[in-house]
């Protein structure tokens, strides 16, 4: 029997392209994938990355304070913002264009502006791992961190980025009227890039400097909707351990214990494949009958019908 289902998707950087002439073509590609989905029925909740696309909106606002000098910095959380707000201006249109050429022409996207409160002792502001900003070859890199004081780590083989603190998302500020939309029909685009990230201080939310990443903010975001599944998109139809070996093996599914243990044993690379299979593991095992999902974006429908990715299940 065929079951429609509540889902949390997740989308990696390669859905966006890394330019606004990028992001703009990407994301017709990425509509495609999505309304797939819709089109079968399944409630779709989508929450995006924002890696190269917050880090060039830093980059722009270090530079117009440098030329000119009644500009202030721009606080990293408020570029958070604009990115979220962009991406999703981009993204719901493709989608709704879309969802027109398929006949639905009453179905409603939005995109939320979404604030994810942080803790301000979270270890993470000690040491700063998410990646941000395009791929840098080494001596850019170098010249970047002497230049602007950026921390830069080699990220996976594919070059250079900027890391800054990544802390745990610990509460959605806005759930309460993503929920209400969600329920109402509508296709929510929320946590983009995590959420911008917030703390507490009395009754006033004051942004952090820090990007929560992605895929546990939509692990939260499923839990909290109540979600029957988090499918996390990525450059990789499946998951694999030895990765870059000549043993290299995809998994096709495993267990929470079984995916628990390859994290303890180091199968996946910190700021890359790590948090999308953490992440997968904190969601499938939080209710009997959730489960998570790890492919590509053209493979998502195709996952769910059992016939490709990785499934984390209990």
């Amino acid at each position: 029997m065929y079951i429609r289902k509540r889902i949390v998707v997740a989308l990696g950087g390669n859905a966006l392209g890394n330019t606004l002439p990028e992001q703009m073509i990407a994301v017709k590609s990425t509509a495609k994938a999505l309304c797939d989905l819709i089109e079968e029925g399944h409630q779709v909740v989508i929450v995006h990355g924002n890696g190269p696309q917050v880090g060039m909106i830093n980059n722009a606002m270090t530079a117009l304070s440098r030329e000119d000098d009644s500009q202030p910095n721009t606080p990293l959380s408020v570029c958070v913002a604009m990115s979220q707000a962009y991406i999703g201006y981009d993204l719901q249109n493709a989608l709704r264009e879309e969802l027109r050429n398929r006949g639905f022409v009453r179905t409603p996207v939005v995109t939320v502006v979404t604030q994810v409160r942080v803790d301000p002792n979270d270890p993470a502001f000690e040491n700063p791992s998410k990646p941000i900003g395009r791929f840098l070859t080494k001596e850019e890199a170098e010249l970047q961190a002497k230049k602007y004081g950026h921390i830069m780590k080699e990220d996976s083989g594919r070059g250079y980025r900027r890391v800054v603190a990544s802390p745990l998302p610990k509460e959605i500020v806005e759930l309460d009227a993503i929920s209400s939309l969600v329920d109402a029909g509508k296709i929510v685009i929320a946590c983009g890039g995590g959420g911008v990230p917030v703390t507490m201080q009395g009754n006033h939310l004051k942004g952090a400097s820090a990007v929560i990443d992605k895929d546990y903010a939509s692990c939260l975001l499923a839990r909290e909707l109540d979600a029957d599944m988090l499918i996390i998109l990525t450059a990789v139809e499946k998951v694999a351990i030895n990765f870059g070996k000549e043993n290299e093996t995809s998994i096709s599914e495993m267990t929470c214990d079984e995916a628990r243990k390859y994290v303890r044993e180091g199968q996946f690379a910190p700021g890359s494949m790590l948090p999308k299979v953490s992440a997968a593991i904190d969601f499938a095992d939080s209710k009997e009958g959730r489960t998570s999902l790890i492919t590509e974006l053209q493979k998502a429908r195709d996952g769910i019908m059992g016939k490709t990715g990785t499934i984390i299940h209990k």
